[in-house]
């Protein structure tokens, strides 16, 4: 009774304002009943008087958006992107380039030429697709197999390989182990192991630019393992609530390293967690470069535009090892692998597509193959011929004027390098 007579108060409090004379009756749709609808603050939702909890199974599953069928051909013509031919051989000479170089850096990997690999095989459309959709000042948080985005915006073979070789060429200075890129002048973060640590990273990046009204856009990638962890859920939920213009592009590929997806989580993939998020969502097929770069480009509108994060989830299948590190003949058959590669392979479906356009036939694939592998090569013998970094540098630039402790540390390696030098191959590094 009286929680009752409170609300009467209240309601009466709000129905009067200084001057205006007798309260005016408040009709039941500008102010209803607890009786009729919850107050609580933490959510928007009517009552229900039965009890009966969600299944997690009753919602069909969110639908996997495509503009291309395995074989190329256009499934709905309004959504054709109409993408001009020569953006189209750059999405495909792209695709085409990185898969080369992935297959060189990893056969030197085998070969003990350098430490680590991590191949992008089946991957490619959602690299391509994404970074074309995308404006060069756009800033890129990447995870570890996204080296087609940096290759779609410029970044050059010879840099691709003094990071793998860890040279005097490589702008880390060797420090970072291979495939870890980075590139100021083409706005990629340089990529770090830990999983996940880019995304509460780059949704701070993306409150950054929406503080200083920046006309631009964050992208960060990952995985679906990677959704896993809870920097993910942190990320989603301060992109949410800060409101930041920033999209989020899962690469579901089937597996994180050995674990399938099928132990990984019960729910409907990752694109069914943005809504309990507050994220615009949606499921995208991979392999379709049409479909990937359509959702990227109107997520990257609507960001800017509304200062609104979006969750992008794009079906694919990883069809290497997850790394030189992985054996992936001890947790799937070849049958399976050889499906992906022979019969959905994005490669092979633009290919396909640019075929019925007259836009390419089978001389011009020749002669790019041949063209593109002796540039990787090229670039790759290069490489292998430069010294690597000073030792020297193993102490630089962690502090803007070296502290006491770390000279000491150089004068003591310095005085080791001395007595022991004949030991170590010092004549493969700079002086």
């Amino acid at each position: 009774m009286a929680a009752m007579a409170a609300l009467r108060a209240l309601r009466w409090r709000l129905l009067r304002t200084p001057g205006s004379g007798p309260a005016r009756r408040l009709s039941t749709a500008e102010f209803p009943s607890p009786e009729e609808k919850p107050q609580f603050p933490g959510a928007s939702a009517d009552f229900a008087d039965r009890l009966e909890f969600i299944q997690p199974n009753v919602i069909s599953g969110i639908p996997v958006y495509r503009v291309m069928d395995r074989q190329g051909h256009i499934v709905n013509p309004a959504e054709d992107p109409q993408l001009p031919k020569e953006l189209v051989l750059k999405l495909y000479r792209t695709m085409t380039l990185l898969n080369t170089m992935d297959r060189i850096l990893y056969e030197s990997q085998r070969q003990g030429r350098i430490s680590f690999y991590m191949t992008n095989y089946g991957e490619e459309g959602t690299h391509v697709g994404s970074a074309a959709a995308l404006d060069d000042a756009d800033l890129v948080f990447g995870q570890y197999r996204e080296s087609g985005v940096l290759m779609y915006r410029g970044y050059p073979l010879d840099l691709f390989m003094a990071q793998c070789y860890g040279n005097a060429s490589d702008p880390g200075k060797g420090r970072q182990m291979p495939v870890h890129y980075g590139c100021r002048d083409r706005h990629f973060v340089t990529i770090s192991s830990p999983l996940a640590t880019q995304i509460p990273q780059a949704v701070g990046a993306a409150y950054a630019i929406k503080r200083a009204d920046a006309n631009r856009a964050v992208i960060c990638y990952f995985g679906e393992g990677a959704a896993s962890e809870g920097d993910a859920h942190a990320g989603f939920n301060f992109a949410a609530t800060l409101e930041c213009p920033i999209i989020f592009f899962c690469r579901n590929n089937g597996y994180a390293i050995s674990t399938p997806t099928s132990e990984q989580y019960r729910g409907d993939g990752i694109a069914a967690r943005g809504p309990g998020y507050g994220l615009m969502s949606i499921r995208v097929d991979g392999n379709d470069v049409f479909a990937v770069y359509n959702a990227t480009k109107e997520a990257r509108r609507r960001a800017v535009a509304e200062n609104q994060p979006f969750l992008i989830e794009a079906m694919t299948y990883r069809i290497g090892h997850h790394s030189t590190s992985d054996d992936s003949s001890a947790y799937r058959s070849v049958d399976e692998v050889n499906y992906w590669d022979k019969q959905d392979h994005p490669i092979s479906r633009l290919r396909h597509y640019m075929l019925s356009r007259g836009w390419w036939d089978e001389e011009e694939e020749k002669g790019w193959r041949k063209s593109s592998r002796k540039m990787v090569m090229e670039a790759f013998e290069q490489a292998e011929r430069k010294l690597k970094p000073s030792v020297r540098l193993l102490f630089s630039d962690v502090y803007q004027e070296m502290p006491p402790h770390l000279r000491r540390q150089r004068a003591a390696l310095e005085q080791h390098l001395q007595h022991y030098g004949e030991h170590y191959p010092l004549e493969h590094f700079e002086k």
